[in-house]
């Protein structure tokens, strides 16, 4: 089938000196043809699908497997060495960070560590990214944190009596770590610490299962609505919850924890009102420690150039309090909150209570979404930086594996982490080998060095927590840049991280991803929509209110509406196209229409002496244009109402003799002019290729029209 495209024949003036051709030749364009026999299709996708050979299944083996692709071309001279000292140094950053990071998701230190080291192993088998870390993300525990302690709420458990000790609460774990031979011990009832890491454990497994799901159904593009300004705005409006979460934990105060909607005014309105019940040893030493981390810090950052490896300052903090604490009896004297005991070993495996199931699927949602969405964005973005490729699908699977697995040993959601990926990547990391390396560090503190951090002070924790919030708080120095390269998008921030930090996470993430997209659709609304002058000595054409020294055309009006076609913004279209041109047909009609009226009435009324005088007072003044030529290069696809719309504009200029033309229109808008009959027969020439074709033939045309006319 031929397509329709700028039809007008070259044609000659008799009477002229020179034969005057008309402006642009006849042009044929043949569309490609489109199957669209969904049989053949469905039929087609399912003997891809279900074919099995050998080959495919070595595939499909290895695409799964990513480790059976790069560790049998490992080079070990090349790459062991840097993999081996960035798995150290990750592993010791990662040591302190588990355990602080444990409080903020609800549960016990050791919980943090199972977390890290199972989700280092398991990203090693799925992952296809060489850098990126995983393992515990702040703002993923922070949510996981809330769930957890609004489910501990729901069981009663906030309303028994406090317990003594943190021993105490682990001793059903110790028993059955200790003496697994004795089956009544496994049988001993849930306690407070038990069921917090029951409900983290099912909640990370459903998340888990979203995100394999998310990677079957190749479902990844959900993402795209997570633009980085909102992910930003996000981690950083959460990062204040965080902040506020374990402040508490700075002034050795005993407050519930607060969760839900407004939870951050909350939280600070007991901490004010507690505020006299302060621990003097806990709050010493937190400054104390904000002294010492966050200057070495600033340190690392400055010199990370010169440094081979950053100081591993919270290990040094760590292990330097649990001395304090344990020889100064800080406990036992002042009353200051301790970790208390960490088990050594691991504890058996236990599948996720599937009753909580129901409780936590909703919540889950989100943990998956933004889980997903940093590990894919970090692996992308290191993986352009070094020069391979990675596969957002298989990501997703990675990411999902290295939950559902883990839930089943005791540990929480987790994801990709930018600071220790940085920190990874900057110490000489080149495979994966070094998240092995990072695993047996953890591994040899859960086995070995795990009870020594018994003495150890909650409030040092927190704020090992809070001082790994800088980065995120410092966006704020960024937006006077930010808001000078995108207004839009530093509102975006701006709302995302109000409504997480005031409102609550959950609420804030949905209410960033809703703003986005009205802000998409508002932009499309009212979008931006220039007359158009010729570029001198050349066919192109550019916004009058844009560049000076433009031309234009006598009686051709060339208008570009910079934006689709569709419900939504077709009022804008008309008078966009009303203002520009300075016309409405509409009203000129009307005034036609009136006149018409007001002379037919003075007929009657008058005598003829006097028709001709009243008939030079109607005469309207003449439109100082015959031709529009619409510009449709961004005008992406148009719906029902956009086609209608256009018939709607042509039809009224057409009736105050001023013809319409329509040009640089994509496939997909020819398509639907020609479905929905925009053109009637013998009309397809109003379409052009270009803006140049268009105005050449009206001004073609025009002159034909003239020339007739005189004649």
């Amino acid at each position: 089938m031929a397509e329709f495209s700028n039809v007008c024949s070259v044609t000659e003036m008799p009477g002229d000196d020179d034969a005057k051709r008309s402006f642009h030749h006849q042009m044929f364009l043949e569309p490609q043809e489109k199957k669209r026999s969904m049989k053949s299709l469905v039929i087609k996708q399912a003997k891809k699908t279900c074919s099995c050979t050998p080959a495919k299944v070595k595939d499909c083996v290895f695409s799964f497997f990513p480790v059976l692709q790069w560790l049998p071309k490992y080079k070990l001279r090349e790459y062991l060495l840097g993999d081996i000292m960035s798995g150290v140094i990750v592993g010791v950053l990662l040591v302190p960070q588990s355990i602080a990071y444990s409080l903020l998701a609800g549960q016990e230190p050791i919980y943090g560590l199972y977390t890290s080291f199972f989700s280092s192993i398991i990203y090693v088998i799925f992952g296809t990214s060489r850098h990126i870390s995983v393992g515990i993300f702040g703002v993923i525990c922070l949510m996981v944190g809330q769930v957890v302690d609004r489910e501990i709420q729901r069981a009663g458990f906030d309303t028994e009596p406090a317990v003594p000790s943190v021993l105490t609460d682990t001793a059903a774990y110790v028993n059955t770590t200790l003496s697994p031979v004795n089956q009544t011990s496994q049988k001993l009832v849930c306690d407070k610490t038990c069921y917090a890491i029951t409900v983290g454990a099912t909640m990370t497994f459903i998340a888990g299962v979203y995100q394999v799901a998310m990677g079957f159904f190749q479902v990844g593009f959900v993402s795209v609505y997570l633009s980085d300004s909102l992910l930003s705005g996000f981690v950083t409006g959460a990062s204040f919850t965080i902040l506020t979460s374990q402040a508490k934990y700075l002034l050795g105060l005993d407050i519930p924890r607060s969760s839900g909607v407004g939870s951050l005014i909350a939280t600070w309105t007991n901490i004010f009102r507690n505020i006299h019940k302060t621990n003097i040893c806990d709050l010493i030493t937190s400054l104390l420690c904000f002294l010492v981390l966050i200057p070495t810090k600033e340190l690392n950052e400055y010199f990370k150039s010169r440094l081979k490896a950053p100081i591993p300052v919270e290990l040094v903090v760590i292990v330097a309090a649990t001395l304090a604490s344990h020889f100064g009896k800080l406990r036992e004297t002042y009353g200051s909150s301790i970790a208390g005991h960490i088990p050594t070993g691991f504890l058996p495996p236990r599948p996720p209570d599937w009753n909580l199931i129901p409780n936590v699927a909703l919540d889950a949602i989100p943990i998956a979404i933004i889980g997903f969405a940093i590990t894919v964005s970090l692996s992308e973005m290191f993986a352009k930086k070094h020069g391979y490729s990675v596969k957002a699908n298989q990501e997703m699977y990675a990411i999902g594996f290295c939950n559902i697995i883990p839930s089943f040993f005791h540990c929480f959601t987790t994801s990709a982490a930018l600071a220790k990926t940085l920190v990874k990547e900057s110490t000489g990391c080149r495979t994966q080998v070094s998240g092995m390396v990072t695993s047996l560090v953890i591994l040899l503190v859960l086995l070995v060095i795990a009870p020594l951090f018994y003495s150890l002070q909650k409030c040092v924790l927190a704020v090992i927590t809070i001082v790994n919030l800088r980065g995120a708080l410092r966006k704020f120095k960024d937006l006077p840049k930010m808001w000078h390269l995108s207004r839009v998008d530093t509102v975006i921030w701006l709302v995302t991280m109000a409504a997480s930090a005031l409102i609550s996470t959950e609420i804030g993430l949905l209410v960033g991803v809703c703003f986005s997209m009205l802000c998409v659709i508002f932009r499309t609304q009212r979008p931006e929509a220039p007359l158009l002058g010729w570029v001198a000595e050349s066919e192109t054409y550019e916004s009058l209110s844009a560049y000076k020294n433009l031309q234009t055309k006598p009686g051709i009006v060339v208008f570009r509406f910079e934006a689709p076609l569709y419900y939504i913004n077709k009022e804008c279209f008309k008078s966009a196209l009303y203002k520009q041109t300075g016309v409405n047909p509409v009203w000129v009609k009307a005034e036609k229409k009136k006149a018409a009226k007001r002379m037919l009435r003075e007929k009657e009324v008058d005598s003829g002496g006097n028709q001709t005088s009243i008939s030079m007072d109607f005469v309207l003044e003449p439109v100082e244009f015959h031709t529009i030529v619409i510009d449709c290069c961004a005008v992406q696809f148009l719906d029902t109402a956009g086609i209608r719309t256009l018939k709607e504009v042509c039809k009224d200029y057409r009736e105050i003799d001023v013809q319409v033309l329509l040009a640089q229109c994509n496939p997909s808008v020819r398509s639907s002019l020609i479905r929905g009959e925009f053109f009637k027969e013998g009309e397809d020439h109003l379409l052009f290729h270009s803006v140049h074709q268009a105005v050449d033939f009206a001004l073609g045309a025009q002159g034909h029209s003239g020339t007739s006319t005189s004649k």
